[in-house]
């Protein structure tokens, strides 16, 4: 009776240990663009570019509770950038000190399904890099006080913002059912062109959960394009002809306008 009793257990404990031993499916979150490249003109006045997204094994439960959170970054290419501080000087204004930086996203868009104080605390937003005011501006020279280093890059951001390289559209990330969702991040007129990266983030009751990303490439086209490519590719005869043609512009102005 002691044996049947234990043979009983052990395969009572082989049908269960399977079944407990299996790793519940964890969330994930993909993205694509509509296009792959965005074409502008000397006429472009800014657009918003949708990007969707879906939700792969999401909880339905919690979907249902509205606790899972998109933030959707459009970061632009990354350049140096200068950072002035101007200053009058016997009436005018000059610039006195500047600073470098390295590394900079020349444009930075977001969109959130909340405000961001809604989704996450501050440090997993610094952990990620995440949001303009996250951003590791690397200085060129490391040696510069940090209270200068801080200040230029405070300057920095806020010039970015006040062109709207920098922006943030809460509310951009909406989801149209329980994984998939619509996000509109806006492209400013003066957006640079260049290959820029979207990246999506996922987010649980507030903890991050994965990170997906595409690439759009942003270029000129029509007769823009072709100046550019010119500019570029042929830069000393480039630089021939527009000299030329301002000594040529001048001098029939000089024809046109003489009073003899």
């Amino acid at each position: 009776m002691g044996t049947l009793t234990i043979a009983i257990f052990l395969s009572l404990l082989a049908a269960v240990v399977p079944t407990g031993a299996q790793t519940p499916s964890v969330e994930s979150i993909q993205i694509g663009l509509s296009t792959d490249n965005v074409s502008i003109t000397a006429g472009f006045s800014g657009a918003d570019l949708t990007i969707f997204g879906s939700l792969e094994n999401p909880d339905p439960l919690v979907a249902r509770q509205g606790r899972y959170d998109v933030i959707v970054v459009l970061e632009g290419p990354p350049k140096p950038v200068v950072v002035r501080r101007k200053d009058r000087v016997l009436g005018v204004w000059v610039n006195l000190d500047s600073e470098t930086f390295e590394n900079v996203p020349v444009s930075y868009s977001v969109a959130t399904t909340r405000p961001l104080q809604d989704i996450t605390d501050p440090n997993s937003y610094r952990q990620l890099s995440l949001g303009s005011s996250n951003l590791y501006m690397q200085p060129a020279d490391a040696g510069d006080s940090p209270a200068t280093i801080e200040e230029f890059t405070a300057a920095l951001r806020e010039r970015k913002t006040a062109t709207g390289l920098y922006s943030e559209n809460v509310g951009g990330v909406q989801f149209l059912s329980q994984n998939l969702f619509r996000a509109t991040v806006r492209l400013a007129p003066n957006v640079p062109v260049g290959t820029h990266k979207a990246r999506a983030f996922l987010f649980k009751s507030g903890l991050f959960i994965k990170e997906s990303s595409a690439q759009l490439e942003i270029r000129k086209s029509g007769f823009e394009q072709s100046i550019f490519r010119a500019a570029h590719d042929y830069s000393f005869l480039y630089g021939v002809f527009a000299v030329s043609l301002a000594m040529i512009t001048g001098w029939l102005g000089r024809l046109v306008f003489r009073k003899d």
